[in-house]
């Protein structure tokens, strides 16, 4: 018997925690006529959750490329767990915005992430047993910026 297209299963997300991260100001690097990389440096911030509570530690950064109206996001940071186990996360995604939503987000309005694109995709690594399930699980990111952090709630996905 071979199973139909609606008898397969439709992946579910749990809330992992929120990484909330404090950046520098963003430095233009340039490339082409067709995209700019930027470079924003990460400083800091906390990870709230109920799977781990712990810090952004003040390294690593994103270097982003603007393309048109997305921007691909390649962002490489460091969390230490309350309990001291060190991750590493390598969070990949895209940024989206119409020009209303963009105005909105400089004046410093909170806009509900539901109005832009703004998703991403970590990859994690750890030689933490108690973390080892971030380093073998696929997650997913919605992102905000949220009074001038970078906010993300990563969510596994089963």
């Amino acid at each position: 018997m071979t199973s139909s297209r609606d008898d397969l299963p439709h992946p579910t997300l749990d809330f992992v925690f929120e990484v909330r991260v404090n950046v520098a100001d963003e430095l233009r690097i340039g490339r082409s006529a067709e995209e700019v990389l930027h470079f924003v440096a990460i400083t800091g911030g906390t990870v709230t959750g109920p799977k781990m509570t712990g810090t952004v530690l003040p390294h690593g950064g994103d270097w982003f490329v603007e393309r048109g109206d997305t921007v691909q996001l390649d962002a490489r940071y460091v969390l230490r767990a309350e309990d001291g186990a060190l991750i590493d996360i390598r969070n990949r995604g895209y940024y989206r915005a119409d020009p209303g939503v963009e105005a909105r987000l400089a004046a410093g309005e909170f806009v509900d992430e539901r109005e832009y694109y703004y998703r991403t995709a970590p990859v994690f690594q750890t030689e933490s047993t108690q973390y080892r399930w971030l380093a073998e699980n696929q997650f997913v990111g919605m992102a905000r910026n949220d009074g001038g952090q970078i906010c993300i709630r990563f969510f596994w996905l089963h």
